[in-house]
């Protein structure tokens, strides 16, 4: 199984599975699809109209990686399901961002 993320010298790039209007924001575990390539399960309650999807997105990895929302960017799938996101982090950071991303990648999904 890949991974969902990949990690360089400026931050990580992690493949997101996004499912607006859901009942509550949360990241969940990763999920595979058919294609082989791993995603990070994240759920928002906001609609996907005008941003509003990928605003909330990028709050619930804020909140949940610990970094500010102005060092997330929806890089690619910005009116699709399967997003690209982007979190540009100092060493440091990115250490930690590594551990934390490595301790999901245990909890799959079927």
């Amino acid at each position: 199984m890949s991974r969902a993320w990949i990690e360089d010298e400026a931050g990580l790039t992690l493949r997101i599975r996004l499912t607006p209007n859901a009942s509550k924001d949360a990241v969940e575990g990763v999920t595979e699809t058919a294609d082989g390539l791993c995603h990070l399960g994240v759920r928002v309650r906001a609609v996907p109209e005008k941003g509003k999807a990928n605003q909330a997105l990028i709050v619930a990895m804020s909140q949940f990686l610990g970094v500010p929302k102005r060092d997330i960017e929806v890089i690619r799938g910005s009116t699709s399901r399967l997003k690209t996101v982007r979190v540009t982090a100092d060493t440091a950071t990115l250490k930690r961002l590594v551990a934390v991303m490595g301790g999901i990648e245990g909890r799959v999904q079927g």
